[in-house]
């Protein structure tokens, strides 16, 4: 039996990438925010032959004035419970946010910024924490740690996400080095744009537009290769890394040229 762990089911991806993994033979343990949606999932894989099982458990999302502790305690418990009676085969950490600097360009709220920052890159760091040591000891496992192309360079109109997005390609590429030769795979998922709620509330232009169907099909053909890096579709992601290459104020201006300029959109949460 394969288990396999995904936060963040019911997103749109999330979804997609059950509906690739529901098959018999395979163990999924789905975790999502929304209960119906989620209720709704697992009959559909069920009925596709894999076992399921459902989490709702708080990933870092606490009430105002929750004590860091008492989260890491939710988290850290409930991670635990995944490794009884022995570690996940794979587990594809894929919960996020988006925000951005508003309509009029006035910029993101501090307190939703942090929250972001908190489901998108502490939460994975937690995650990869206290699952990597867990696969390092079992010597088998993989990581899967959803990043974006946004951390190629940061986009004007979305700082936080870009930051975040950011900080979760570096540091599931410095775990790859670290868990590598103990016999655990991580690989970091870099999409571009992905149809979805998230995805079109989203400021600026979306080019390349993917259906979810299509980019589960990839990750899950890459995590099967334990690739480093899986990142798509190609035209924007040979792009987004000159963005990279190229001085920033040449970048700077190209994103500006290509419009993600300040004048967009509200914040959403996949």
């Amino acid at each position: 039996m394969t288990r396999i762990v995904i936060t963040g089911a019911t997103g749109a991806i999330g979804q997609a990438l059950a509906a690739v993994y529901a098959r018999p033979g395979n163990q999924l343990i789905l975790h999502g925010r929304q209960r119906d949606v989620l209720e709704t999932l697992a009959d559909n894989c069920r009925d596709a032959g894999a076992e399921v099982e459902l989490s709702q458990v708080e990933l870092g999302q606490a009430e105002p004035g929750q004590f860091e502790k008492d989260k890491d305690e939710a988290l850290f418990g409930w991670l635990e419970s995944l490794c009884d009676p022995s570690v996940p085969d794979i587990v594809i950490v894929n919960a996020g946010m988006n925000i951005n600097i508003g309509e009029d360009g006035s910029g993101e709220p501090w307190e939703d910024a942090s929250r972001l920052l908190e489901i998108n890159l502490r939460v994975p760091m937690a995650m990869g924490n206290f699952l990597g040591k867990r696969m390092r000891a079992a010597g088998r496992g993989q990581l899967v740690l959803m990043s974006s192309l946004a951390a190629y360079h940061g986009l004007p109109v979305t700082p936080s996400y870009s930051a975040s997005k950011a900080g979760v390609k570096a540091y599931g590429e410095a775990l790859r080095g670290w868990l590598a030769p103990y016999g655990v795979g991580v690989s970091v998922v870099m999409p571009g744009y992905v149809s979805s709620k998230m995805c079109h509330e989203m400021p600026g232009p979306k080019p390349f537009l993917w259906q979810p169907e299509r980019a589960a099909k990839v990750i899950a053909r890459g995590i099967e290769r334990n690739r480093a890096r899986i990142s798509f579709p190609f035209p924007l992601n040979f792009g987004c890394w000159w963005l990279a290459v190229l001085p920033a104020a040449i970048s700077q201006r190209l994103l500006k040229w290509l419009g993600y300029d300040p004048d967009h959109g509200d914040g959403a949460h996949r």
